[in-house]
């Protein structure tokens, strides 16, 4: 043998099994990096070309002041930042843990000669040895399914993504990836390195790598049985071991809930309402003076799936019982039936609201708010000589630009309601929802009905629903593969950890206790990693959650409100949980066919 440095090679030969969970997260990382920065990268792309096409030209200053290209840049650097702390993490608990099952190793290294440089040198190289098969795979995988999710946008959204590269290599993804990959084992390698070469010879070679402590006081049995305390004592113990495998269940509900703040994002970005029109016709001067037969013309032709109509009125004079009768206006806006559905639908009230006040012929009404409003549900307001109830409060102003009310009080009513108020039966807006087999030939027909007497909208072309979806698709995506590499590191972590024990397990079956007893204490064990990984978990996640939240949609939608994601958390709580116990019971089935003298024996 020419140098120690030799033996890197070799002992990731033999220890190939061990190395699996770390060369996963390898490729995990370096995939993940890959991909999110050429879908990065293929989006400013398709941006250029779209400039080019648009211009005629491609100025440097018009791309850097594109929203578009800052937007996803910016995207892709808040999930590099993620990436790298997750890849990290769940690196270091893996090369921890494999550091710990083979002190023996070490300890002959130490024996023979090897000093602590020396051994931290050579945990280094052999993790890095790793990265020539991990970040290759992680980039190949990266680009091709850069290339599928091209060409799904380009064949199945179309529209805005038809000048997307279908099958381009980006330098960016594949340095980025690059470096994610060097630089996350390189780090995630410091901890691990200087552990194994701060074990003494002596201990080391016996196979035994946790410093022995002195103990004063037996452990406490007064309100849990000895398996069960053994089990907590032995999770709290190792300090380092604690935190690491907290991290690891930590880290999943952390990125979770991160990530879960990317799905409200392109919510915000591109709100999806049950209403949605396909084709608008409006008054040319925002009067009620479409004819109200012209909706039951258009209901029954070819191609048509839906057709609704709204009335206003603006400016209507009003008083708030509120503030002691204060004078002040109110626009008032028609909703019909399926308008008032679709409100609860896409979950626009605030909570306390009662819409089922509001429909066919009723003194009760629903507002628009913002967090500057001053009204409230059972609010009365004074119209004419009529009397009304605010029975629900909209989550912002579904008819301003910017979602807030600006002062302005706008109401809406059943269409019953309004002709009641008004005597007004005509509208001012008819939106028409087409069938999903409309064809161009189709609306033409419908526009030639109306003539040149209204305004005609064609709205077909400015859909996001195609393009929400496929946000939606690519986020849940990376949530199910952070949500399974970091599962499947807690089961890994929490194997190899129990795995180490094994010596200890054997002994405490020799002296007497039953298989149930074993398997009660890796419970215990296991759950308080759970329990402490989801507290910190929870909080450090709801707090970036509200930060993400704020820098992200608050920032740009100052009507958005950030809740507690109740529902997020409940889903990887969950997940969590079932990951202790699939990891939990492999463990117990391989103690329970491992006979007493085996166990002792085994290192």
């Amino acid at each position: 043998m020419k140098s120690y440095l030799s033996l890197i090679p070799i002992s990731a030969k033999v220890h190939k099994r061990q190395n699996r969970m770390t060369l996963l997260c390898i490729i995990f990382a370096v995939f993940l990096v890959t991909t999110v920065f050429s879908m990065a990268d293929m989006g400013v792309r398709m941006e250029q070309t779209r400039l080019l096409n648009k211009h005629g030209s491609l100025a440097l200053q018009d791309l850097s002041n594109n929203t578009l290209a800052q937007t996803l840049y910016l995207a892709a650097a808040v999930l590099f930042t993620l990436i790298l702390i997750a890849g990290v993490l769940m690196i270091s608990s893996s090369i921890n843990s494999n550091v710990a099952q083979r002190t023996k190793f070490f300890g002959m290294m130490r024996c023979i000669g090897m000093s602590k440089q020396q051994v931290i040198r050579f945990v280094r190289l052999e993790v890095l040895n790793w990265c020539k098969t991990g970040v290759l795979v992680g980039v190949v995988l990266g680009i091709v399914t850069t290339w599928g999710l091209c060409i799904a946008l380009h064949f199945i959204v179309g529209e805005e993504f038809s000048n997307i590269p279908l099958f381009g290599i980006s330098i960016i993804g594949i340095i980025s990836g690059i470096v994610v990959g060097v630089v996350t084992v390189l780090i995630a390698a410091m901890s691990p390195a200087k552990r194994a070469a701060k074990v003494s010879p002596v201990i080391a070679a016996s196979g035994n790598s946790e410093s022995t402590k002195n103990v004063y006081h037996a452990v406490n049995t007064r309100f849990f049985k000895i398996e069960t305390v053994l089990g907590v004592h032995h999770a709290v113990s190792a300090k380092k071991n604690l935190i690491l495998m907290t991290s690891s269940f930590a880290l999943s509900i952390i990125l979770f809930l991160s990530f879960s703040v990317l799905i409200d994002f392109v919510g915000y970005l591109m709100p999806q309402s049950s209403n949605a029109s396909d084709v608008n016709i409006s008054s040319s001067n925002g009067s009620n003076s479409i004819d109200s037969q012209l909706l039951n013309t258009i209901k029954g032709m070819e191609g048509v799936k839906r057709v609704f109509g709204r009335r206003s009125c603006f400016d209507v004079p009003a008083e708030l019982s509120k503030d002691s009768m204060l004078s002040t206006t109110v626009d008032i806006i028609s909703y019909d039936e399926f308008d008032l559905d679709c409100l609860t639908k896409d979950d626009m009230l605030k909570k306390g609201s009662d819409i089922s006040k509001v429909y066919k012929d009723s003194n009760y009404v629903l507002a628009t708010w913002d967090k500057n409003s001053h009204l409230d549900i059972g609010d009365k307001i004074q119209i004419g000589t009529e009397e009304f109830e605010i029975a629900g409060l909209l989550k912002y102003d579904l008819f301003s630009s910017d979602g807030t009310t600006n002062g302005k009080i706008t109401l809406i009513v059943s269409k019953e309601t309004f002709t009641r108020l008004t005597g007004i039966s005509d509208y001012s807006l008819i939106m028409i929802q087409t069938t999903k087999d409309a064809t161009d030939e189709n609306v033409e027909s419908i526009h030639k009905v109306v003539k040149n007497e209204y305004i005609f909208s064609d709205k077909r072309d400015q859909q996001t629903t195609a393009t929400y979806m496929a946000f939606l698709f690519f986020v849940y995506g990376f949530l199910a593969i952070i949500t399974l590499v970091t599962l499947l590191n807690i089961m890994n972590s929490i194997s190899m950890s129990v795995s180490a024990r094994i010596k200890q397990y054997g002994a405490m079956r020799a002296v007497g206790m039953s298989e149930h007893q074993v398997t009660k204490m890796i419970v215990a064990e296991t759950f308080t990693y759970a329990l402490s990984g989801c507290i910190v978990g929870s909080v450090v996640g709801l707090l970036i959650s509200k930060l993400l939240y704020d820098s992200l949609i608050t920032a740009h939608f100052s009507y958005a409100i950030w809740s507690l994601p109740v529902i997020p958390m409940l889903i990887i709580l969950l997940f969590v949980v079932l990951a202790a116990i699939a990891a939990v019971y492999p463990l117990s089935k391989r103690i329970k066919n491992i006979s007493v003298t085996e166990t002792i024996n085994e290192l």
